[in-house]
């Protein structure tokens, strides 16, 4: 079988393996370096220039020089305005763009660029052809933002075999010498443009990730952002930023460091810089992964102290202020044996090796971090999987109509937390049309499928006729990354208020359905009852109208069962005359 390698398409670094001999080996160019820069630039002539070369192009033209792509992967043309670069964004035909010499690029063209550059280096060290691959990404990328990934892939001549979670590949480069053993693991993943937090189980060769959380719009950006906001530099931006950036990195060892500003305003300056002035910077910034850490460890039903390791990969955990927050947190001394900037990659080129046969005895079980769903009667959320399933996953169930003589039914996906559709984020909606029928004969089956990539899939089929629609999911997901964080402190906020407005809603459709259907007997059959039974059960249903007017769920509950209760004999004299004499 020919070769897949591994490749980590980083926010600020992006890096490419394969399985050689039974290990993963990082591909270097032909200057001996492993990491490419996730830069790209547009010179007046010839091609893209992609890494280092790159990187050079900001100091000459930096609108012109494209970074932190990463961020910009499925993302909708309104939300741009969020967007702090130095080149050109617009929107074109609702999706983000970058401008850039008189024509827009997609954010997949970019990042297709890099990875053409990967392909490039891994063909020119191994000299055969490289066109199958593995590719990371946050574990709390949407739809829209997989799919995007693995379009980039495309465009650079890969088939992509598989989309893997970053901290999920973070934990297999830890664990692959640790096989026989058994251990829950934490990865801490603060990367240049987006978080992840990740708890993992090792069992004999199995990986099951037990939960996941993050952000993909919280990372060493928006430390670098904070820090060249509050440095008071006379210098042209594209400047500013790499001294600032170099301090930040050298303050991770070393407590002082002092700016030099080779003559500004005719004059040499200095400017100083401390570790605790960085900390004081940056600590809003680490601290937004609390709440994310929190509740990953309540999704996995365990304590910190539950943990045996916590790993932590991505170059802004360098930070001393960062592993002091760990150390914090989890109340453990955060285990750095891996290299952040590679473990990524590594785990990636491990997958890869698994799914080419180069890597056995290793399974790996992940998991998708949202519910997925469709509204139902009463503008209800019916989850279909719930989050932290293990994927690769499939599950259905069967719907019927509402409404006699119903034609089609609606089908709309949700993804989310909360019991109100309303509440939970549109995905798509198709119709499938059917045969009408009195209400509840129709049989509509719904099949969610999630592939190995966390990509959905949504098939609905009329049992009746075996007619069936599939959903093709749109390229963007309308909901703001921002938004996937607030979702689950959302459903934790108004869980009580949700559980309630979902059981008066039940109760509600219930009493409604009760009222029809007894008014429906009455006339049919109201005649062969005793005046009592017929007093009896009116005075059920002017509970049952009471209760709802009030709108007093447990009166409501207690109604419903009274009327229930009161139409038996109904029930009984109606089932009769439906069977007719014996």
């Amino acid at each position: 079988m020919s070769d897949i390698v591994g490749i980590d398409l980083g926010t600020t670094n992006s890096l490419i393996g394969v399985m050689e001999s039974g290990f993963p080996i990082l591909i270097a160019d032909e200057n001996g370096e492993r990491i490419v820069p996730s830069v790209v630039h547009f010179p007046v002539e010839g091609e893209p220039i992609v890494g280092r070369g790159a990187q050079r192009g900001r100091a000459i033209s930096p609108r012109e020089t494209i970074y932190s792509v990463k961020r910009l992967m499925g993302l909708r043309g309104d939300e741009i305005a969020r967007e702090e670069v130095d080149y050109e964004l617009r929107a074109a035909e609702g999706e983000a763009r970058v401008r850039v010499r008189g024509r827009d690029v997609s954010p997949e063209e970019i990042s297709a660029l890099i990875l053409r550059q990967l392909k490039k280096n891994a063909e020119s060290a191994l000299g055969r052809r490289v066109d199958r691959a593995v590719i990371t990404v946050p574990a709390y990328f949407n739809d829209a933002q997989r799919n995007a990934t693995k379009r980039a892939g495309e465009l650079a001549g890969f088939t992509v075999e598989r989309i893997l979670n970053e901290p999920t590949a973070a934990a297999l480069a830890y664990g692959l010498e640790r096989l026989q053993s058994k251990a829950r693991i934490a990865v801490y993943d603060l990367g240049g443009g987006t978080f992840d937090i990740s708890v993992l189980q090792l069992n004999d060769g199995v990986f099951e990730v037990l939960a996941t959380n993050g952000n993909t719009r919280l990372g060493g950006d928006d430390i670098d952002a904070a820090l060249i906001a509050s440095c008071d530099l006379p210098l042209p931006s594209w400047q500013k930023r790499e001294l600032v950036v170099e301090a930040k990195h050298r303050l991770s060892r070393e407590n002082e460091v002092v700016l030099e500003l080779p003559f500004v305003s005719g004059q040499n300056r200095a400017y100083g810089l401390t570790r605790d002035q960085l900390e004081e910077i940056t600590r809003p910034i680490v601290e937004r992964t609390r709440w994310h850490c929190a509740r990953v460890l309540a999704d996995a039903k365990l304590t910190a102290q539950e943990l045996d390791e916590v790993i932590l990969v991505g170059g802004a955990t360098r930070m001393p202020l960062v592993r002091d927050f760990v150390r914090s947190f989890f109340q453990r001394e955060p285990n750095v044996t891996q290299n952040p900037d590679e473990a990524v990659a590594l785990g990636a080129t491990i997958q890869a090796g698994m799914l080419s046969g180069a890597v056995r005895d290793v399974v790996l079980l992940d998991v998708t971090p949202l519910s997925l769903g469709i509204e139902t009667f009463g503008g209800l959320m019916n989850v279909i999987i719930p989050r932290n399933s293990t994927i690769p996953t499939k599950a259905g169930e069967m719907f019927t109509t509402a409404v006699s003589n119903q034609r089609a039914m609606m089908i709309k996906v949700l993804q989310g937390e909360r019991e109100l559709a309303r509440d939970n984020w549109p995905l798509g909606q198709f119709e499938i049309e059917f045969a009408p029928a009195p209400k509840g004969v129709p049989r509509v089956g719904v099949q969610f499928a999630i592939d190995a990539d966390g990509i959905l899939h949504v098939l609905a089929r009329d049992i009746a006729t075996g007619a069936e629609k599939e959903l093709e999911l749109k390229s963007a997901v309308d909901v703001s990354d921002e938004a996937v964080e607030s979702m689950l402190a959302d459903s934790l906020e108004h869980a009580f208020d949700d559980m309630s407005e979902r059981a008066w809603t039940e109760a509600q459709l219930k009493a409604e359905e009760m009222l029809i259907a007894v008014a429906t007997a009455l006339r049919s059959v109201g005649l062969e009852m005793s005046e009592a039974e017929r007093d009896r059960i009116g005075a059920a249903e002017t509970g049952v109208r009471g209760a709802l007017e009030e709108r007093n769920l447990q009166r409501l509950l207690r109604a419903n069962s009274d009327l229930d209760s009161a139409t038996q004999q109904l029930a009984a004299t109606m089932l009769e005359k439906a069977i007719g004499p014996r």
